[in-house]
Protein backbone atom coordinates (compact mmCIF):
# COMPACT_ATOMS: atom_id res chain seq x y z
CA UNK A 1 0.00 0.00 0.00
CA UNK A 2 1.24 3.46 -0.73
CA UNK A 3 0.72 6.03 2.66
CA UNK A 4 2.32 9.47 2.67
CA UNK A 5 4.36 9.20 6.13
CA UNK A 6 4.63 12.91 7.37
CA UNK A 7 4.87 14.35 4.35
CA UNK A 8 6.40 11.54 2.03
CA UNK A 9 5.14 8.78 -0.42
CA UNK A 10 6.29 5.53 1.55
CA UNK A 11 5.26 1.70 0.29
CA UNK A 12 4.11 -0.98 2.86
CA UNK A 13 2.91 -4.10 2.80
CA UNK A 14 -1.05 -3.88 2.58
CA UNK A 15 -2.22 -5.05 6.23
CA UNK A 16 0.73 -3.48 7.67
CA UNK A 17 -0.65 -1.35 10.95
CA UNK A 18 0.80 1.55 12.57
CA UNK A 19 2.99 -0.25 15.11
CA UNK A 20 4.37 -2.49 11.62
CA UNK A 21 5.27 0.72 10.04
CA UNK A 22 7.04 2.61 13.39
CA UNK A 23 8.93 -0.49 13.81
CA UNK A 24 9.83 -0.67 9.97
CA UNK A 25 11.06 3.55 10.06
CA UNK A 26 12.77 2.20 13.33
CA UNK A 27 11.50 5.26 15.01
CA UNK A 28 8.76 3.12 17.51
CA UNK A 29 10.12 4.37 20.66
CA UNK A 30 10.72 8.00 19.43
CA UNK A 31 7.18 8.96 18.91
CA UNK A 32 4.66 10.06 21.19
CA UNK A 33 1.58 11.12 19.21
CA UNK A 34 0.09 9.66 15.66
CA UNK A 35 -2.68 10.48 13.63
CA UNK A 36 -4.13 9.31 10.01
CA UNK A 37 -6.14 11.83 8.09
CA UNK A 38 -6.07 14.19 10.81
CA UNK A 39 -7.09 11.79 13.47
CA UNK A 40 -5.81 10.77 16.45
CA UNK A 41 -4.90 7.00 16.60
CA UNK A 42 -4.40 6.45 20.60
CA UNK A 43 -1.07 4.57 21.48
CA UNK A 44 -2.93 1.49 22.74
CA UNK A 45 -4.84 1.04 19.44
CA UNK A 46 -1.47 1.36 17.11
CA UNK A 47 -0.92 -2.41 17.33
CA UNK A 48 -4.76 -3.03 15.58
CA UNK A 49 -4.73 0.68 13.26
CA UNK A 50 -3.96 -0.57 9.47
CA UNK A 51 -3.91 2.67 7.60
CA UNK A 52 -5.69 2.67 3.83
CA UNK A 53 -3.68 3.15 0.50
CA UNK A 54 -3.63 7.12 0.41
CA UNK A 55 -3.90 7.79 3.88
CA UNK A 56 -1.70 10.44 5.49
CA UNK A 57 -0.10 9.50 8.39
CA UNK A 58 1.63 12.01 11.04
CA UNK A 59 4.18 11.02 13.70
CA UNK A 60 4.59 13.52 16.15
CA UNK A 61 7.97 13.52 18.19
CA UNK A 62 8.08 15.91 20.91
CA UNK A 63 11.60 17.52 21.48
CA UNK A 64 12.91 19.55 24.36
CA UNK A 65 14.68 22.77 25.04
CA UNK A 66 14.97 25.71 26.66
Amino acid sequence: MEVVVNGKKMEFPKGSTIEDILNKLQIRDKVMATAVNLEVVKKENWKNFTPQDGDRIEFLQFVGGG
